[in-house]
Protein backbone atom coordinates (compact mmCIF):
# COMPACT_ATOMS: atom_id res chain seq x y z
CA UNK A 1 0.00 0.00 0.00
CA UNK A 2 1.18 3.37 -1.37
CA UNK A 3 1.92 6.40 1.75
CA UNK A 4 0.48 9.44 0.75
CA UNK A 5 0.40 12.51 2.62
CA UNK A 6 -1.84 15.55 2.40
CA UNK A 7 -0.87 19.15 3.27
CA UNK A 8 -4.41 21.20 3.93
CA UNK A 9 -4.08 25.12 4.64
CA UNK A 10 -6.63 26.86 5.91
CA UNK A 11 -6.46 30.92 6.41
CA UNK A 12 -9.58 31.26 7.91
CA UNK A 13 -9.58 33.82 10.94
CA UNK A 14 -12.56 33.24 12.98
CA UNK A 15 -13.91 30.01 15.17
CA UNK A 16 -15.99 28.52 13.90
CA UNK A 17 -14.54 28.83 10.05
CA UNK A 18 -16.76 27.97 7.51
CA UNK A 19 -13.18 28.36 5.58
CA UNK A 20 -12.38 25.14 7.70
CA UNK A 21 -15.28 23.59 7.45
CA UNK A 22 -14.78 23.55 3.48
CA UNK A 23 -10.93 22.32 3.82
CA UNK A 24 -11.89 19.46 6.36
CA UNK A 25 -14.05 18.24 3.66
CA UNK A 26 -12.70 18.64 0.78
CA UNK A 27 -10.00 16.78 2.66
CA UNK A 28 -12.10 14.03 3.50
CA UNK A 29 -13.67 13.63 -0.22
CA UNK A 30 -9.48 13.47 -1.47
CA UNK A 31 -8.58 11.27 1.47
CA UNK A 32 -11.31 8.70 0.95
CA UNK A 33 -10.48 9.00 -3.03
CA UNK A 34 -6.75 8.07 -2.63
CA UNK A 35 -7.86 5.33 -0.22
CA UNK A 36 -9.71 3.92 -2.74
CA UNK A 37 -7.50 3.59 -4.79
CA UNK A 38 -5.34 1.92 -2.60
CA UNK A 39 -2.94 4.69 -0.52
CA UNK A 40 -2.94 5.01 3.04
CA UNK A 41 -2.85 8.89 3.60
CA UNK A 42 -1.82 10.86 6.13
CA UNK A 43 -3.89 13.97 6.83
CA UNK A 44 -1.78 17.53 7.79
CA UNK A 45 -4.21 20.49 8.77
CA UNK A 46 -2.75 23.91 8.95
CA UNK A 47 -4.55 26.76 10.63
CA UNK A 48 -2.94 29.50 9.84
CA UNK A 49 -4.68 31.94 12.76
CA UNK A 50 -2.31 29.82 14.41
CA UNK A 51 0.49 31.07 13.49
CA UNK A 52 0.05 34.51 12.40
CA UNK A 53 2.74 35.91 14.35
CA UNK A 54 4.89 33.45 13.41
CA UNK A 55 4.12 34.21 9.73
CA UNK A 56 4.99 37.96 10.00
CA UNK A 57 8.10 37.24 12.29
CA UNK A 58 9.21 35.95 9.29
CA UNK A 59 8.66 38.35 7.02
CA UNK A 60 10.34 40.90 9.07
CA UNK A 61 13.47 38.75 10.10
CA UNK A 62 13.97 36.22 6.89
CA UNK A 63 13.83 33.27 9.97
CA UNK A 64 11.15 30.88 10.14
CA UNK A 65 10.73 30.34 14.36
CA UNK A 66 10.65 26.56 15.13
CA UNK A 67 6.70 26.35 14.92
CA UNK A 68 6.45 27.74 11.95
CA UNK A 69 9.05 25.72 10.14
CA UNK A 70 7.75 22.55 11.50
CA UNK A 71 4.44 23.97 9.37
CA UNK A 72 6.49 24.64 6.20
CA UNK A 73 8.16 21.38 6.15
CA UNK A 74 4.54 19.46 6.53
CA UNK A 75 3.29 21.72 3.55
CA UNK A 76 6.13 21.52 1.11
CA UNK A 77 6.94 17.74 1.84
CA UNK A 78 3.67 16.69 1.32
CA UNK A 79 2.56 14.33 -1.85
CA UNK A 80 -0.86 17.15 -2.15
CA UNK A 81 -1.78 20.62 -0.96
CA UNK A 82 -5.03 21.85 -0.10
CA UNK A 83 -5.60 25.44 -0.18
CA UNK A 84 -8.51 27.47 1.22
CA UNK A 85 -8.85 30.99 1.71
CA UNK A 86 -11.69 33.38 3.05
CA UNK A 87 -11.99 36.24 -0.22
CA UNK A 88 -11.60 39.41 1.32
CA UNK A 89 -11.91 42.72 -1.09
CA UNK A 90 -11.85 40.25 -3.74
CA UNK A 91 -8.78 38.21 -3.24
CA UNK A 92 -7.23 36.05 -1.19
CA UNK A 93 -6.25 37.54 2.43
CA UNK A 94 -3.43 38.66 3.89
CA UNK A 95 -2.46 35.89 5.86
CA UNK A 96 -2.87 33.52 3.33
CA UNK A 97 -1.03 35.34 0.84
CA UNK A 98 2.20 36.03 3.32
CA UNK A 99 2.02 32.39 4.67
CA UNK A 100 3.05 31.60 0.30
CA UNK A 101 5.36 34.50 0.66
CA UNK A 102 7.59 32.85 3.12
CA UNK A 103 8.33 29.66 1.43
CA UNK A 104 11.01 29.41 -0.54
CA UNK A 105 9.89 30.11 -4.21
CA UNK A 106 10.98 26.63 -5.67
CA UNK A 107 9.45 24.46 -2.71
CA UNK A 108 5.71 23.79 -4.59
CA UNK A 109 7.03 23.12 -8.31
CA UNK A 110 5.11 20.15 -9.80
CA UNK A 111 2.95 19.83 -6.49
CA UNK A 112 -0.57 19.09 -6.65
CA UNK A 113 -2.75 21.49 -5.52
CA UNK A 114 -6.45 22.06 -5.06
CA UNK A 115 -7.51 25.37 -4.22
CA UNK A 116 -10.86 26.72 -2.35
CA UNK A 117 -12.27 29.87 -1.08
CA UNK A 118 -15.80 31.05 1.51
CA UNK A 119 -17.05 34.35 1.23
CA UNK A 120 -20.43 36.32 1.98
CA UNK A 121 -21.62 36.21 -1.60
CA UNK A 122 -21.21 34.38 -4.94
CA UNK A 123 -20.15 37.23 -7.36
CA UNK A 124 -16.74 36.67 -4.79
CA UNK A 125 -16.23 33.35 -7.00
CA UNK A 126 -14.11 34.59 -9.66
CA UNK A 127 -11.23 35.87 -7.24
CA UNK A 128 -10.56 31.98 -7.06
CA UNK A 129 -9.41 32.60 -11.24
CA UNK A 130 -7.72 35.71 -10.87
CA UNK A 131 -6.05 35.49 -7.96
CA UNK A 132 -5.52 32.49 -6.04
CA UNK A 133 -4.50 30.33 -9.59
CA UNK A 134 -2.23 32.51 -10.82
CA UNK A 135 -0.20 32.86 -7.48
CA UNK A 136 0.32 28.85 -7.86
CA UNK A 137 1.06 29.45 -11.45
CA UNK A 138 3.82 31.77 -10.36
CA UNK A 139 4.86 29.15 -7.73
CA UNK A 140 4.68 26.63 -10.87
CA UNK A 141 2.40 24.37 -8.70
CA UNK A 142 -0.09 21.92 -10.53
CA UNK A 143 -3.50 23.56 -9.92
CA UNK A 144 -6.39 20.84 -10.39
CA UNK A 145 -8.50 22.34 -12.96
CA UNK A 146 -11.83 22.35 -10.45
CA UNK A 147 -11.86 25.21 -7.97
CA UNK A 148 -14.35 25.02 -5.40
CA UNK A 149 -16.55 28.26 -4.16
CA UNK A 150 -18.35 27.83 -1.28
CA UNK A 151 -21.15 30.84 -0.31
CA UNK A 152 -23.39 30.77 2.74
CA UNK A 153 -26.30 29.35 0.53
CA UNK A 154 -23.93 26.55 0.04
CA UNK A 155 -24.30 24.69 3.69
CA UNK A 156 -27.43 23.04 4.94
CA UNK A 157 -26.75 23.00 8.88
CA UNK A 158 -22.84 22.55 8.71
CA UNK A 159 -22.99 20.23 5.40
CA UNK A 160 -22.55 20.78 1.97
CA UNK A 161 -25.25 21.03 -0.65
CA UNK A 162 -25.70 19.19 -3.21
CA UNK A 163 -24.17 21.66 -6.20
CA UNK A 164 -21.54 22.12 -3.95
CA UNK A 165 -21.03 18.22 -2.57
CA UNK A 166 -20.72 17.60 -6.27
CA UNK A 167 -17.89 20.53 -7.11
CA UNK A 168 -15.92 18.73 -4.22
CA UNK A 169 -16.29 15.30 -5.06
CA UNK A 170 -15.14 16.09 -8.69
CA UNK A 171 -11.91 18.24 -7.07
CA UNK A 172 -10.78 16.03 -4.88
CA UNK A 173 -10.89 13.12 -7.90
CA UNK A 174 -9.08 15.61 -9.65
CA UNK A 175 -6.34 16.03 -7.07
CA UNK A 176 -5.87 12.25 -6.55
CA UNK A 177 -5.41 11.87 -10.09
CA UNK A 178 -2.46 13.77 -10.03
CA UNK A 179 -1.29 13.02 -6.84
CA UNK A 180 -1.58 8.75 -8.02
CA UNK A 181 0.65 9.70 -10.97
CA UNK A 182 3.21 10.76 -8.93
CA UNK A 183 5.93 8.83 -6.88
CA UNK A 184 5.35 9.73 -3.69
CA UNK A 185 7.04 12.62 -1.85
CA UNK A 186 9.99 11.97 -0.11
CA UNK A 187 10.13 15.24 2.43
CA UNK A 188 11.06 18.47 1.74
CA UNK A 189 13.88 19.54 0.31
CA UNK A 190 17.28 20.04 1.68
CA UNK A 191 18.14 23.79 2.06
CA UNK A 192 21.60 22.82 2.51
CA UNK A 193 21.88 19.96 0.10
CA UNK A 194 24.83 20.20 -2.81
CA UNK A 195 22.83 20.47 -6.23
CA UNK A 196 26.42 20.64 -8.32
CA UNK A 197 28.82 18.37 -7.48
CA UNK A 198 32.47 19.30 -6.72
CA UNK A 199 34.15 18.85 -10.02
CA UNK A 200 31.24 21.41 -11.33
CA UNK A 201 31.91 23.48 -8.32
CA UNK A 202 35.81 24.03 -9.86
CA UNK A 203 34.37 24.44 -13.33
CA UNK A 204 35.64 21.12 -14.62
CA UNK A 205 32.93 19.74 -17.22
CA UNK A 206 32.49 16.28 -16.97
CA UNK A 207 35.17 15.18 -20.10
CA UNK A 208 37.73 17.28 -18.17
CA UNK A 209 41.05 15.06 -17.65
CA UNK A 210 41.25 14.41 -13.93
CA UNK A 211 45.32 15.31 -12.89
Amino acid sequence: MTRRTLAVVSAGLSQPSSTRLLADQLAAATRDELVRRGSEVELHVVDLREYAHDVVNNLLTGFAPAALREVVDTVTGADGLIAVTPIFSASYNGLFKSFFDVLDSESLVDRPVLIGATGGTARHSLALEHAVRPMFAYLRSVVVPTAVFAAPEDWSDGTADGALRARIRRAAGELADQIDRRPPATGPADPFALTTDFLQMLGRGDDAPVS
